[in-house]
């Protein structure tokens, strides 16, 4: 039977392509408004990931990394399951006011898709090329505690291709915002797995020419990290 009155019923199924990450939110979701307490046990895999519209697999590695990060735990026997050991609240991994993240966030949703489409339409040389995919193979391969520079380098790398000065700047500082506000939540792999997927579909994208498959691969490559953003800040 579900708890507190089917709380199923009242998380959104997810909707996107980064399954995941959306997964995360909707469980963090239901923690932070009170439909799952601390102490409390979730519906189980197989409810949940029907409600969510997810596979197993996908829930099942949604709730590894919450349990990780220290909000979840699982308990053998015939009373077992996945219970709460801890819920976040805003601001729980650092002061972060809700209309500061949005702000940033926003902005990033313009700026960045613009640079991968402009960088895309601009053709780059085979030594500009090469310097993408050197900062591909960076991000792909770096140990967790520099990722998130690595990251950022390929995302300027992308902007430095569209040719406009003011545009590289602006991705440059919203790089740095953002990787600030990620400081107050934790990496979880299966989200930087995701991510070197998508920025390898980028890298693609842009090296190709497919302007319109490059803004629309980083719209939906931003989306994942505003999906965990939200969940964990917000």
């Amino acid at each position: 039977m579900d708890q507190i009155g089917r709380p199923l019923d009242v998380l959104r199924p997810v909707r996107s392509g980064n399954a995941f990450e959306e997964t995360v939110e909707r469980v963090l979701q239901g923690m932070k408004v009170g439909l799952f307490a601390v102490g409390a046990k979730l519906p189980s895999e197989r409810d949940l990931a029907r409600h969510l519209g997810v596979s197993r697999a996908t829930l099942q590695e949604a709730l590894r990394e919450l349990q990780e990060a220290g909000l979840l735990e699982t308990r053998r026997g015939r009373y077992g399951g996945t219970f709460i050991t801890d819920v976040p609240s805003a601001g729980a991994h650092g002061s972060v006011p809700a209309a500061e993240c949005e702000d940033v966030l926003t902005f990033r949703r313009i700026v960045e898709p613009a640079a991968a489409e402009l960088a895309a339409l601009a053709r780059p040389s085979a030594e500009a090329g090469q310097h993408l995919r050197t900062c591909l193979t960076d991000s792909s391969t770096s140990d967790d505690d520099v990722y998130r520079s690595v990251d950022a380098r390929f995302h300027i790398a992308i902007a430095e291709l569209a040719g406009s000065r003011t545009l590289l700047d602006a991705v440059v500082e919203t790089r740095a915002r953002v990787n600030a506000l990620l400081e107050h939540i934790p990496q979880l792999e299966a989200n930087l797995q995701h991510a070197d997927e998508q920025h390898a579909q980028i890298a693609e994208a842009v090296l190709d020419g497919e302007a319109a498959a490059a803004r629309a691969l980083m719209e939906d490559h931003l989306a994942g990290t505003e999906t965990l953003l939200r969940g964990f800040l917000q």
